[in-house]
């Protein structure tokens, strides 16, 4: 049985609020300034499942990294429920693509690292930890090393990390990027089931656009750099979504209206180019790539 698309989450509080956010990099040996940021307006509600796509180097990352606290903007606000962020914070949880795992600890030391670090180990500290584990299907691994792991597995690992500590907002820098094809797939089924339990917001970046209108609830897509919002897109689909869901001509239309954004950022390529493009990229969706743009 489908599950209707989540309807309410325009109607629930704002949970990140970006206001004319600004990034700039000084580059010392070119004597000049990047702008990787400009003008960058953007609001995120309390249980909402946003996306980002956008050029490679157009500044998505960066903007995931000022809403975790990691990069100051030059201009501009984010706030976090109504607070301005100023560094990181225990109600933000990052996941990395290239996992970040410590190779010397076990899967149950590094899934427990975030609440070491933030003080919070106590009496309910080990089942707590293996609730996670086995939220990320983990269960049977708590002693392995990532090296004994998968790259889906570690991946899992990376996620479980950042659960334990049940953030309030999640943020998932291309999280799938590095694993096979069938792995990609199955980790987009289970986060939706995990973020249907846990409710957070999560701020998605990723290069596919099918992975992008299969998990999000909207599309924030982004210009070349300096980077800004270019349009939203509502992803008004019924839950759950799988890859069958990619065959609906709801989906289909959908897809290309991302590409067809996505392409007029690239004005120096022909239609013919962006054509081939767009198939491969649904080719490469289907065997894992995640269609990159």
């Amino acid at each position: 049985m489908q599950v209707p698309a989540q309807q309410d989450y325009r109607s629930r509080a704002i949970a990140v609020e970006a206001r004319g956010v600004s990034v700039e990099y000084d580059l010392s040996r070119e004597k000049s300034t990047l702008i990787a940021l400009e003008d960058f307006n953007l609001e995120v509600r309390e249980g909402e499942f946003l996306a980002i796509v956008g050029p490679s180097g157009c500044g998505k990352s960066t903007f995931l990294n000022v809403v975790a606290g990691l990069v100051e903007p030059a201009a501009g606000e984010i706030k976090v429920y109504g607070k301005p962020v100023t560094g990181p914070e225990p109600d933000r949880a990052v996941v990395f693509q290239d996992y970040a795992l410590m190779p010397w600890r076990t899967v149950e030391k590094n899934v427990r690292f975030g609440l070491e670090m933030q003080g919070r180990v106590d009496s309910t500290t080990k089942d707590k930890v293996a609730h996670y584990i086995k939220m990320v299907g983990l269960s049977g691994f708590e002693n392995s090393y990532p090296r004994e792991l998968s790259g889906g597995m570690r991946q899992r690992v990376g996620l479980a990390r950042a659960l334990v500590t049940e953030p309030r907002l999640l943020l998932m820098d291309e999280p799938f990027a590095a694993v096979d094809a069938m792995t990609r797939e199955i980790m987009q089924e289970e986060l939706t089931k995990i973020v249907a339990t846990t409710g957070q917001p999560i701020i998605f970046i990723t290069h596919g656009v099918d992975e992008a209108v299969t998990l999000a609830d909207r599309i924030a897509v982004v210009t070349n750099r300096p980077g800004r919002i270019k349009e939203i897109i509502e992803v008004d689909l019924p839950r759950p979504r799988s890859r069958a869901s990619r065959q609906l001509p709801e989906f289909q239309a959908l897809r290309e209206r991302v590409w067809q954004l996505l392409s007029s950022e690239h004005p120096e390529r022909s239609e013919a180019e962006m054509a081939v493009s767009a198939a491969a990229g649904h080719h490469a969706t289907d065997a894992g790539s995640g269609g990159g743009i």
